[in-house]
């Protein structure tokens, strides 16, 4: 199955594993899935980071780094995932979230959440 992550996933399974849910560790370390993350996220890092929000630390270039290295595939934004996001109802006003829930529509791509404002998106999307 292809799994796409969102930021906070990204985040406490590169950097801090012990607060993913069992349910994520299970689906994160199942061989047959295929780990994606969004150019989105590094971008939500960087700028958050850059604003010192203190639950961004993680400098996006290592994140990414680590996580190709890890063979999680990166997942570019493409315009067809940007005009995507006209169509989805004003569930979620986080610009971040509203390009990983279009993105993951377009490509057929399971959108893993722990956001429960995110679940409630039609589509690919299953809260962890």
């Amino acid at each position: 199955m292809k799994l796409l992550l969102d930021t906070h996933l990204l985040l406490w399974a590169a950097g801090e594993p012990r607060k993913l849910s069992s349910r994520a560790r299970k689906l994160l370390d199942n061989h047959d899935n295929e780990l994606y993350f969004s150019a989105a996220s590094l971008w939500e890092v960087a700028i958050k980071r850059q604003l010192g929000r203190k639950d961004f630390v993680v400098d996006a270039r290592l994140l990414r780094r680590g996580l190709l290295d890890n063979g999680y595939v990166e997942l570019a934004i493409a315009g067809q995932h940007v005009v995507a996001t006209e169509s989805l109802p004003p569930i979620h006003k986080d610009p971040f979230d509203r390009i990983l829930v279009a993105q993951a529509t377009v490509e057929g791509i399971t959108l893993l959440t722990t956001d429960p404002v995110v679940t409630k998106y039609p589509g690919p999307i299953t809260s962890v």
